[in-house]
């Protein structure tokens, strides 16, 4: 840990995810949790970030329109996501308001050079001095405590808003990596078009996200009737961290209401514009997320096929450590654990892995820099830890 004086005090690592964004100060922790929301005026002005903005999402009048400047785990807006970026920072190191800090951000492991460029530009117009980019997968396997950097085969499957990554990770690089735009999102959209198919009703994404909340789950499982963690799925929004060293108890001791067999969803009828009640069953719900659940199973699959022989052994010894919120959706470790015949395991404060992972590289940055791809580099492959 640098000292209070060092300039390396002030860098910070940036999760940068679909649904939410979390911030790491060097010496402080992790500093902000907020969903990627911005809401602009009809001059282009940002009006609200994070948690206030989320809040307008459907609810906004016609000068003001609230969006995701990231879509499928890439930059769809690119003005947007350097203004989001430039408030998240400014919040973060607010007594260092016009300090220029060293940035770590993670991304996508599938994604193009032009994408990421066009983060590095964003974090850069924000205010970083220097940026540097993590494979999420890489990120999340060291934040899950996996040995990244021995001779064996760890593999783990990040589940975030955008995106699932899934990767075998040995000697500090990516050996065989897939990145699939099918995530929470997803799941989301998934609902509501059931909703809408099944039973006639149009209900918004924070209404789907709701939903998925309370009733969904990957397979059946004897523990449906079990308390959920506050913070359950993909894309859940929370409060600001102002204590990082309780963000743990929060994510998995907090109890919320049981889960109910049925949920009242409330939207709009289709044919007759009027608002309407319609209870929706867990099963239905199941059979809604049934074709993105199955598109993370064959990713999974898809990567155990393109290990090599030496490290499968070695996930059939350790398992497969699962991350990001939906890892959190009942069911998922279970129908992950029968497809593939090998352990699977939810890793501690999945949530929390990614950003963990990107602290990590930024307090140790002279050790694991390594890991990472400078502004000035090209898109990597896989790389061996420096040791």
């Amino acid at each position: 840990m640098a000292s209070s004086t060092s300039s390396g005090t002030y860098d910070i690592g940036i999760d940068l995810g679909t649904a939410n964004t979390l911030v790491y100060a060097r010496g402080k922790g992790v500093v902000l949790n907020e969903p990627s929301v911005v809401a602009v005026n009809a001059a282009g002005d940002v009006v609200a970030v994070g948690s206030e903005a989320k809040r307008t999402i459907g609810r906004t009048p016609s000068g003001i329109t609230a969006m995701r400047p990231l879509r499928e785990g890439v930059i769809a807006d690119f003005d947007a996501a350097e203004q989001m970026l430039r408030a998240l920072m400014k919040k973060a190191l607010p007594s260092r308001r016009f300090s220029r800090p060293r940035v770590v951000i993670c991304v996508p492991s599938g994604i193009t050079g032009v994408e990421r460029r066009a983060v590095i530009d964003s974090a850069r117009g924000a205010g970083a001095r220097e940026v540097h980019l993590i494979e999420e997968p890489m990120a999340a396997a060291i934040g899950a405590g996996l040995p990244v950097a021995e001779p064996v085969g760890c593999m783990v499957v990040d589940i975030g808003g955008g995106t699932t990554e899934v990767a075998v990770v040995s000697m500090g690089g990516l050996v065989t990596a897939q990145s699939v735009r099918v995530a929470g999102d997803a799941m989301d959209a998934a609902i509501s078009t059931y909703i809408k198919k099944e039973h006639g009703l149009a209900i918004g994404e924070r209404t789907a996200e709701d939903i998925k909340i309370a009733i969904g789950s990957a397979v059946w499982t004897p523990d449906d009737d079990r308390p959920l963690p506050t913070r359950l799925a993909v894309g859940t929004a929370s409060d600001p961290v102002s204590d990082p060293a309780s963000d743990a108890e929060s994510d998995t001791d907090r109890a919320a209401r049981p889960s109910p067999h049925s949920y009242t969803v409330r939207g709009r009828d289709h044919l007759s514009g009027l608002p309407r009640l319609q209870e929706i069953t867990a099963e239905e719900i199941r059979t809604a997320l049934a074709e993105p659940v199955e598109a993370i199973v064959r990713a999974v699959h898809n990567t155990l096929d393109d290990c090599p022989p030496e490290l499968s052994g070695d996930i059939i010894e350790r398992g497969i450590a699962l991350t990001g919120g939906g890892a959190l959706l009942r069911g998922l470790d279970r129908r992950l654990r029968e497809e593939m015949g090998v352990p699977v395991v939810v890793a501690d404060a999945p949530l929390d892995c990614v950003v963990n992972g990107t602290a990590k590289c930024v307090d140790e940055f002279a050790t694991l820099h390594g890991l990472l791809t400078g502004a000035k580099e090209g898109p990597r492959k896989s790389v061996r830890l420096g040791m």
